[in-house]
């Protein structure tokens, strides 16, 4: 299975179904729903009729790795489909009905037996009361899975067999209480009773006070009866007379009266028969059921009833009063069972249900069922008649041999199900079947990712290797594949005389191995080493006594002989080392006395440690063969734990080689004792090789282990027996898919095309950087010269050896190396071979750019298999139908192909569980109109193929969007994601022409497209091409994103699955940068969808999980600042920070958490509903903020103004102008916690959660400012901006990102959005900080501070880099805080520069504003502010002054070129006046700036039609003439 991530499944079940051994059963409350439990741990859920009980298998479960043992309801609402699944192992899981989904999953160390849910007095919702193989009762939490306390016992403390809960007497009655209290002698509380039954036999009571809940102390029983019932399987009070209780084991069943617990009557089952469970018809009535699948109806004895509920059922009997006697036994009226049994492997699985009336009227139509469900897979239902007194007396005095039989009233099985499917369902190798020969089947499977090829070892012993995705376009997709007899080409390996039971290639596993070696096991006791390639069979190893049922790989870290083996597990308890390179059995472990359960290694000792079913483990070493110790009971679950303990540990060792091994002495003296002269020479060997490579390994620097990419698709085989064919799971991988094909458009590119493209733009952030860097004339220099040394002494090199060389061998032998490379690429090439290293890896050319020097022929002709795998998956996730006219451009431009069958989709969730769409489903979907979906089917198809190809369009257009919320979502975000990826690549098509000539329009590509036949692809021509083919993946994209609904509600779809806005919210961040862009784009369009009304409801029900405190008064508006408000927002986040940083960047499979605010949940489902709703919640702030507001203001006019207040009634609204604004105000807060909280394990520095709020605070800075301290989001953004330097890619670039990068680029991004929305707010604000950082500067050595560790420090090419942003985009506003601009740009930028360069050259942008003068000479810079102040730079002394020039906005300043005077000009004032700089004698003292001279100038008409840039502009013509250029055209000259 692929790691975590967006993963979509696709299932090929094949013609025979899977085998389903029931263990437990369970029917919804509504009759609609019928889960079955599996042995194998497989839950399914059947579809079921209310009206005729009707059942259809829909979904298979899969997670479990044990028996199925308890399934129950998870609330006692209908409206929540929901149920609980408990696993022999201790797993736990609750499962959403709807989407098929496990929403929570735990596995705790208690194994339940039997699952009662109850709905306590003062809770919300149900509550789990467990009993099984442990001595207490457990109460858990039915949606948190978690143990919220428990009911233990004092006296005689053993396991509890059977419990039942109570209710109360003043909720359900007094008599039963009065019963209890009777037995107990005690006076009993109105509260909820728990009675107990232990093995042993012992009755206890708890009751269950007002107010228990998580966290409780055990509660202990109260008082306790010894009975004579040893292991009672269940125990169950009366519904109709509280005074009699039932229990049944399994040698009989009992009746008692709860006022004594004495007998009331008993009876044992039928000969050759076991009692399984019971319950009560009638208050004078029982059901019992056995484990041979029968049912037996009883007549309670009426003299051995007492109670009320008893009188009133059975007054008119005559015999009620008199004296018991020998005969008043239980009546046996009825038995249900089938008329023809088959045999049993196992006891079926029973359940009593009974339809709860609502409101007085019957809920169903049948009230009472009895279900059973065997080890078959089938499932029988006995509708209980209701017997009247009449009746039973009338049937009591017939004579009868036996009792009336009723049949089953309905039953179906799996099979029958699967055999009325026409045609079966596909299966993956169905083109290698005959329609006469049986079907031989596939019973072992494995998927090569580099070859793309599946291998599937069959019953016969043939294993057959085909192409993956080709052979799934034949069983799933139309297209001319569908004419060809053979294909996909296969290849056939003969080899086993028997099944073949399993298959490994073990260069998957690890690239040491040969990458054509491919190793099978088969029943006939033989491994067998192939040649993948040739098909040959190279060895056969007969080492066995039994056949193989396992293979796998040692760790990469033992010793150098086992490293290149592989062990085999047999039937015969035995455990082989097999040398693939030796051809022979290293260590053959075999005196194993019971079935081996696992192989677990210890490389640094130099041990295998195998455990077998009995508990034993048996320690072997490797090196020698000999059997070291065998352990027993606690010592060998140690050992075996300490195994797991030391993987990590092992895997750290691996990368210094053999030095984590053990001393080679040890080996050695190991040899000695065992007279092993092999071992012996293998350890001396090794010793030496430790020694050669002691160097080497101590001068190495740590590696960095880099992780092998995920491939885009996996295959697995899946089934549930092993005497079953195996189906096969299809597990596309969406981020590795877009990784992929992005890896293989940027290979082909230059840097420079990448750049020019805007992939990267590291050559304008490099512009920028140096002006940060030191500019050292003379180190510039040196490194100048020593380049230009450096590349003088290579060409000298290469003329020596040329003009030795003078015969031109080693031209010829470089010619004839290439020649013999390009014959071998072509031959690999021509049998299916890639270009493969020694690695394993697919070895890249040495041209720089990825492209290898093969010919055309072979590069052109050779698969791509990544866009194989994209085609395959558009094809089958396509919305086929809705669009007629698109989809002929994805058929004809863009090569999609249509399915030919509905396809059986799957959902990931949780740890790994799955859910399965079965091909039954089919037989749910609607009726078909024959006249809608028939178009364009051929006349002359079979009936089953027209159903099948109407079945299809119909499911492909609308009831694939009716199947599941998360299913749903899934789907749209693949689909998106890979178009987007598609349109950004270079005319990416799957139409092979098509395809063939973009590979050849490639620019390295190019000089083979003009020698080829195909030479000369006009360019025009491939332009408008591309444009068409961008434009149909931007349909597509739009289709899926936008248009879909519409559609669907357009074809009458009344049940559409919406995205779940919630998955949406957790992909915001998410890592793959194509699934982040389409996640944002859906969830956005899905908002904007919803309305304003949908909007405000969605706020509503998230708000109660946002970090405020809602005991906190809310701030005026008023009374905020634009600026910032540091004290409350300190104080916030010093009593949140606590939850913000537990919330953690969770794991891709809780991706698909059910995320809904409907359950209540543990602390960490609390912690991520938090995180969602601060990312859902901020997403909205920051889009439709004042959209919210609006709608909250309208609606309190609307209700003259009075709101009644609710649990979420703080919600007001995001805009400033909200009453209160507190939903903005925690919003802003918890995004700032979480930017600004310090890294912990649960909020790494780099995690999503902190990406997210990045991006959100950067969206909706003018929603979030009046609540921010905005100096710390400044500093706290930048300081994800230090670290990247050039390496950070622009925002188009598609591949996966570093950890630290990805932070880096958000966090750049959202500094431009809050930069551009807010450029007051952040100018000034730097301006501020650089302030602080000059004042810092000066008192560095005072209190001891390391400036350049500072975020300032660090951040100047970025603060730079933002300013220049400002000034290209917001020139009118820059030009308002200048003086504030070039204190930042003076910051940011080297002084050296400013010493050889003008501030022209350095930061043109600048310069744009003609207030900026800068003199060389005298090294200052003068600025003309807004309130008419001239700020007057010293580069030399660092200082700035201020002048009160104007009373007005300076227009423009301008030095002399001599630098003795400066000259301004303000227009609104008219005026020009001239400025002069004195120093003291020698440049002492302070500098002195006085006007010298001013004049009046003319004024300027209509000021408001023209630039405030450009009103007039100062030019010196000499030392001492400026002339004044005014925007009107006119010019004058002043002299000083």
């Amino acid at each position: 299975m692929p790691a975590s991530g967006l993963i979509v499944p696709v299932v090929l079940w094949g013609k025979e179904p899977p085998t389903h051994c029931i263990s437990c059963v369970y029917l919804s409350k509504d009759q609609r729903t019928l889960i079955t439990g599996a042995y194998d741990g497989q839950i399914c859920l059947w579809q079921a009729d209310p009206e005729t009980l009707k059942m259809t298998p829909r979904l298979l479960l899969v997670g479990h790795s044990a028996p199925i043992l308890c399934l129950s309801r998870a609330s006692h609402s209908a409206e929540n489909n929901f149920i609980i699944s408990s696993s022999e192992c201790g797993e736990m899981a609750t499962w959403d009905l709807v989407d098929g989904k496990c929403c929570e999953l735990v596995k705790i160390p208690y194994v339940h037996t039997n699952i009662q849910p109850y709905h306590m007095s003062g809770t919300e919702d149900d509550r789990l009361f467990c009993n099984g193989y442990y001595a207490e009762i457990l109460i858990m939490d039915p949606f948190s899975l978690e143990i919220l306390f428990s009911l233990a016992s004092r006296v005689n403390p053993d396991w509890i067999s059977a419990l039942h809960v109570l209710r109360p007497a003043k909720r359900k009655g007094a008599a039963f209480n009065k019963s209890i209290q009777t037995f107990f002698s005690l006076k009993i509380a109105p509260d909820d009773v728990v009675l107990g039954l232990t093995t042993t036999g012992m009755v206890k009571m708890w009751p269950l006070p007002a107010g228990v809940g998580k966290g409780s102390d055990p509660l202990y029983e109260t008082e306790s009866k010894q009975i004579r019932c040893l292991n009672a399987i269940s125990m169950s009070c009366c519904a109709y007379n509280q005074r009699t209780v039932i229990i049944v084991c399994a040698k009989f069943w009992q009746i008692y009266d709860a006022g004594d617990f004495s007998v009331l009557c008993s009876v044992n089952p039928p000969r050759g028969e076991r009692w399984l469970g019971g319950e009560f018809l009638a208050a004078d009535r029982v059901l019992l059921w056995s484990d041979e699948g029968r049912g037996y109806m009883y007549r309670l004895p009426t003299n051995k009833l007492r109670g009320k509920f008893a009188d009133s059922c059975i007054a008119d009997s005559k015999d009620f009063h008199s004296k018991a006697t020998d005969a008043d036994n239980p009546f046996l009226y009825c038995t249900l069972a089938m008329p023809v049994e088959k045999p049993l492997s196992c006891p079926p699985a029973m359940r009593f249900f009974q339809a709860v009336a609502q409101q007085g009227k019957p809920s169903c139509k049948y009230q009472k069922l009895l279900i059973r469900g065997d080890s078959e897979g089938a499932i029988k239902f006995w509708h209980i008649p209701e017997v009247s007194n009449s009746q039973l007396a009338q049937i009591k005095q017939e004579e009868f041999d036996k009792p009336t039989s009723l049949p089953p009233t309905y039953q179906i099985t799996m099979s029958e199900v699967w055999a009325n499917m026409k045609p079966p369902p596909a299966g993956i190798v169905d083109q290698l079947e005959t329609p006469d020969a049986p079907s031989i089947h596939i019973t072992a499977s494995i998927y090569l990712p580099q070859q793309g090829r599946l291998v599937c070892g069959r019953e016969d012993g043939s294993i057959i290797i085909v192409p993956a995705s080709q052979t799934v376009m034949l069983q799933l997709l139309h297209g001319k594949h569908q004419q060809y007899d053979d294909w996909p080409p296969h290849q056939v390996l003969l080899g086993h005389a028997g099944r073949v039971n399993c298959l490994l290639y073990p260069n998957h596993v690890h690239p040491r191995y040969e990458v054509s070696h491919l190793v099978s096991g088969g029943v006939d006791f033989a491994v067998c080493l192939w040649d993948l390639y040739s098909g040959s069979l190279l060895h056969r190893f007969c080492v066995h006594a039994g056949e193989i049922t396992q293979l796998m790989v040692p760790p990469s870290n033992c010793s150098p002989r086992v490293l290149k083996c592989i062990c085999s597990v047999a039937s015969d308890h035995s455990v082989a080392i097999l040398g693939l390179s030796e051809r022979k059995c290293v260590v053959l472990a075999s005196r194993h006395l019971f079935p081996v359960v696992t192989v677990k290694w210890r490389p640094l000792d130099d041990f295998m440690v195998v455990g077998c079913s009995d508990g034993t483990v048996y320690i072997w070493q490797m090196e020698t063969g000999h059997l070291d110790r065998v352990l027993h009971g606690i010592c060998a679950e140690e050992v075996l734990h300490a195994c797991d303990e030391n993987v990590a540990s092992t895997t750290a060792a691996s990368a210094g080689g053999d030095m984590g091994l053990a001393n080679p002495a040890v080996h050695f003296f190991r040899g000695l004792r065992s007279r092993n002269l092999s071992a012996i020479r293998h350890a001396t060997q090794r010793g030496l090789h430790q020694l050669q490579q002691l160097h080497h390994h101590s001068n190495q620097h740590d590696g960095v282990v880099v992780k092998s990419d995920a491939p885009p698709l996996v295959i697995q085989g899946y089934r549930t027996n092993p005497k079953d064919s195996e189906s096969h799971i299809l597990f596309f991988d969406i981020e590795a898919l877009i990784v992929q094909l992005l890896s293989e458009e940027y290979s082909a590119m230059s840097p420079g095309t990448l750049e020019a493209q805007g992939l990267i733009n590291s050559a304008e952030y490099e512009k920028v950087s140096a002006l940060t860097q030191s500019a050292s004339p003379d180190a510039s220099k040196k490194i100048a010269d020593f380049f230009g040394r450096v590349k003088d002494k290579a060409g000298d090199m290469e003329r020596i050896l040329k003009e030795k060389d003078k015969h031109g061998i080693l031209a010829k032998v470089k010619e004839g190396a290439e020649t013999m490379h390009t014959k071998l690429q072509a031959k690999a090439e021509s049998v299916g071979l890639k270009n493969i290293s020694g690695d394993g890896r697919e070895r890249k050319g040495s041209d720089g750019d990825g492209r290898s020097r093969g010919s055309r022929a072979g590069l052109i002709e050779t698969v791509n298999i990544t866009m194989e795998v994209a085609q395959l998956l558009l094809s089958l996730i396509h919305a086929w139908g809705l669009d007629p006219d698109l989809d002929k451009v994805c058929e004809g431009r863009l090569g999609l192909l249509r399915p030919m069958i509905p396809v059986s989709f799957g959902i990931m969730s949780r740890g790994g569980f799955m859910s399965l769409t079965l091909p039954t489903w089919q037989t749910l979907l609607p009726p078909i109109n024959p006249a809608s979906t028939s178009t364009g089917i051929a006349a002359n198809l079979p009936p089953e193929m027209v159903r099948m190809e109407m079945a299809t369009r119909l499911f492909t257009a609308r009831s694939h969007w009716e199947l599941s919320t998360v299913m749903t979502t899934t789907h749209l975000l693949s689909i998106i994601a890979i178009a987007n990826t598609l349109m950004a690549m270079n005319c990416a098509t799957f139409i092979p022409e098509q395809e063939r000539r973009r590979k050849l329009h490639r620019p390295g590509m190019r000089h083979l497209s003009s020698t080829s036949e195909d030479a000369g692809v006009d360019e025009d021509m491939f332009t408008a091409q591309q444009a068409q083919i961008k434009q149909g993946w931007s349909l597509l994209s739009t289709l899926h994103c936008i248009l879909l609904p519409d559609k669907l509600n357009a074809l009458g779809s009344k049940t559409f699955k919406r995205p779940l806005v919630e998955l949406l919210a957790r992909r915001w961040q998410d890592q793959c940068l194509e699934v982040r862009s389409a996640s944002q784009t859906l969830l956005l369009a899905e908002l904007s969808r919803m309305g304003s009304k949908g909007r405000k409801a969605l706020v509503d029900s998230w708000a109660p999980f946002l970090p405020f405190k809602p005991d906190k008064p809310v701030p005026n508006t008023q009374q905020i600042t634009g600026a910032n408000q540091p004290q409350e927002g300190n104080g916030e986040s010093d009593q949140t920070q606590q939850q913000t940083q537990e919330e953690t960047e969770e794991d891709d499979d809780e991706h698909l958490d059910d995320m809904a605010p409907q359950r209540p949940s543990t602390s960490t489902e609390a912690k991520r509903k938090e995180a969602t709703a601060v990312v859902l919640l901020g997403v909205i702030g920051a889009e439709f903020g004042q959209d919210i507001d609006a709608s909250s203001a309208k609606r309190k006019t609307s209700a003259g103004g009075e709101q009644p207040k609710k649990r979420g009634s703080v919600v007001e609204g995001f805009g400033i102008g909200a009453a209160g604004s507190n939903l903005a105000r925690c919003t802003s807060l918890a995004l700032m916690n979480l930017l600004l909280s310090p890294p912990s394990s649960r909020l790494p520095t780099h995690s999503s959660m902190r990406r997210a709020a990045m991006d959100l605070l950067g969206r909706g800075f003018t929603v979030w400012e009046p609540y921010l301290d905005v100096s710390k989001v400044l500093l706290g953004l930048l300081e994800q901006c230090c670290e990247s330097d050039h390496l950070v890619p622009s925002m188009t670039y598609g591949l996966p990102l570093t950890p630290t990068a990805d932070a880096c680029r958000t966090a750049r991004h959202s500094l431009a959005l809050i930069a551009t929305a807010r450029p007051a707010a952040f100018i000034t604000t730097m301006a501020r900080e650089v302030a602080r950082y000059n004042t810092l500067q000066q008192n560095a050595q005072t209190i001891n501070i390391n400036l350049s560790q500072t975020v300032l420090h660090r951040a100047k090419p970025e603060i730079l880099r933002n300013v220049e942003l400002l000034i290209e985009k917001m020139p009118s506003e820059m030009a308002d805080l200048l003086v504030e601009v070039m204190d930042i740009v003076l910051h940011c930028v080297d002084p050296g520069h400013l010493k050889v360069k003008t501030l022209n050259e350095v930061f043109p942008a600048a310069c744009r504003f003609h207030q900026v003068s800068h003199c060389n000479q005298s090294r200052r810079i003068a600025v003309g502010a807004k309130t008419g102040q001239l700020a007057i730079y010293e580069l030399r002394s660092n200082r700035c002054q201020l002048i009160a020039a104007h009373g007005v906005p300076i227009t423009a300043s301008s030095f002399s070129p001599d630098g003795k005077f400066l000259a301004s000009y303000a227009c609104t004032e008219n005026k020009i006046g001239f400025w002069q700089t004195s120093t003291g004698m020698f440049g002492l003292g302070n500098s002195q700036t006085r006007c010298v001279k001013s004049y009046p100038t003319q004024p300027i008409g209509d000021l408001s039609r023209h630039s405030p840039l450009k009103l007039g502009r100062l030019i010196w013509i000499t030392n001492k003439t400026v002339s004044l250029m005014l925007c009107d055209g006119s010019e004058a000259r002043y002299t000083v």
